[in-house]
């Protein structure tokens, strides 16, 4: 799951080198935390969160074919 929210991110931003994503787990599952470029958190989070909201709803799919939560925090 990391792995694709990486590759969506670095595809988006202009500072690809500065995208930095790690994992925590939880007692309820998995949460990934997305920190980027000052300049590029308006385009991972799009206009009216459409972006990020789109990249959530991809990762509830994966983790509910893997029977877990995941949660994405951008920071």
């Amino acid at each position: 799951m990391k792995e694709l929210i990486e590759y969506i991110v670095k595809s988006i931003v202009a500072e690809p080198d500065k995208v930095s994503l790690t994992e925590e787990t939880d007692d309820r599952g998995l949460i990934l935390k997305l920190e980027v470029a000052p300049d590029d958190k308006g385009r991972v989070i799009g206009k009216q969160g459409r972006v990020a909201e789109a990249m959530r709803t991809l990762l509830r799919v994966k983790a509910a074919r893997a029977e877990t939560q995941v949660k994405l925090e951008i920071i």
